[in-house]
């Protein structure tokens, strides 16, 4: 995750209530961001050090977030040539808080295994 956290977040930053947070929390807290493609991204991030993960949620109120405002989320928390996943865990680890919610995660003290590129096809330029 980033050791700065950028202007965009901590304007964004929700600083009152439950969730709420200020600067000596870093990249960790809730954030309300206009996204990409001008629809209310409600973002949750945080470090859980004795489990070893970052983790940021992104929710919409009236749908899941798309494949662009991901990229455009992942690359507010993290640096674009750091590799983070979205898991799809067995049906039996399912847990469904918010309908329109999808999440983030990079393991801190290890690399996470990627397949070639050249499964997806060919890289252009």
């Amino acid at each position: 995750m980033k050791r700065h956290v950028p202007l965009t977040l901590q304007a964004n930053r929700v600083r009152e209530g439950h969730y709420g947070s200020d600067e000596s929390y870093g990249m960790a807290g809730m954030f309300k961001l206009i996204g990409p493609k001008g629809l209310l991204l409600v973002v949750s991030s945080g470090v859980d050090h004795e489990s070893g993960w970052e983790h940021v949620s992104v929710s919409a109120q009236n749908r899941p977030p798309n494949w662009a405002e991901m990229c455009w989320v992942k690359d507010l928390f993290w640096m674009e040539e750091e590799c983070v996943v979205q898991y799809h865990p067995p049906k039996s680890d399912y847990v469904n808080c918010h309908p329109h919610c999808l999440h983030m995660w990079r393991p801190i003290n290890m690399t996470i295994p990627m397949p070639s590129s050249l499964l997806v096809g060919p890289k252009t330029r």
